[in-house]
């Protein structure tokens, strides 16, 4: 009995002990997820990403295995990885289950808020045993974002139209990821109630809105979707007041959204001495 009771232990201690190593070989399938592993110090452990993954510059140096169009799975068997850190609203679900199928280790790194950029952080760097450097970042984070926020709060608010693209013309509500940032800087999304989160929208609707900054992506396709200069009865247009921002800093999720916000924030400072 004390034999199969030592045998016993050493199972458990085993089975814990494997569930608890860092990962050591982890494929990232979102640009995000590179990001946050690169700053908690896990950038090394990455065997493969995927496509658009460009931040920071080693990253380019990662074979990609996919992208939105689908992942390959044939590689990732090759691969082995002991993480697979998948992203729930941008990979494809038939490939996310297929890897659980496989019996893969997954986490879905899909943070949508600013504390959620906090979050995953936190766990990523439980997973790979970057605890340290993952709080940190986190600290730094928190600390950066109080400052900014504190600095803005009793800015005279400035109406915002954020063209998230322009063929169909779309922008962002409440419950957006953009609409945090502009928070930040206290400024007045127009679209703020909107029913969706990036609804679509028309002229019209802009025209009656009159927003006195219209935000756009810095993507060609976006840029020279519209020529608002046909419309110089929109405050923005009218004042010259339309700017185009790195859309890596405003969209991605990752402590690099820091610098998408004082972006945002020195752009509506702008507007304001314009207006006051």
């Amino acid at each position: 009995m004390k034999l199969l009771k030592w045998i016993l232990l050493a199972l458990v201690f085993v089975t814990v002990s494997a569930i608890a190593k860092p990962a050591e070989r982890i494929i990232a399938l979102s640009p995000h997820a590179v990001e946050l592993l690169f700053a908690i110090g896990a950038g090394d452990s990455i065997v493969a990403t995927v496509e658009h993954a460009d931040f920071p510059e080693q990253a380019k140096q990662i074979p990609s295995i996919g992208g939105y169009h689908g992942i390959q799975l044939e590689r990732v068997l090759e691969l082995n990885p002991d993480l697979i850190v998948v992203w729930g609203k941008g990979n494809k679900p038939k490939d996310i289950q297929r890897l659980k199928q496989l019996g893969f280790k997954l986490y879905d790194s899909s943070p949508s808020t600013l504390v959620g950029i906090e979050t995953d952080l936190l766990k990523l760097g439980k997973l790979t045993g970057h605890q340290q450097q993952a709080k940190a970042v986190v600290t730094k984070f928190q600390q950066q974002l109080r400052s900014i926020r504190t600095s803005n709060a009793n800015k005279p608010r400035v109406k915002v139209f954020y063209q998230l693209w322009s063929k169909p013309l779309m922008t962002v509500a409440k419950n957006s990821w953009i609409q945090q940032l502009i928070s930040v800087c206290n400024g007045d999304n127009v679209f703020y109630s909107a029913s969706s989160d990036y609804p679509q929208v028309s002229i019209e609707n802009v025209l009656l809105a009159k927003p006195e900054v219209i935000l756009q992506s810095q993507d060609e396709g976006n840029i020279q979707g519209i020529d608002w200069s046909k419309w110089p009865s929109i405050p923005a247009v009218k004042h010259h007041q339309i700017y185009q921002l790195d859309a890596d800093l405003l969209h991605r999720p990752t402590p690099r959204a820091i610098d998408g916000i004082k972006l945002v924030c020195r752009t509506l400072d702008k507007a304001r001495s314009q207006r006051f």
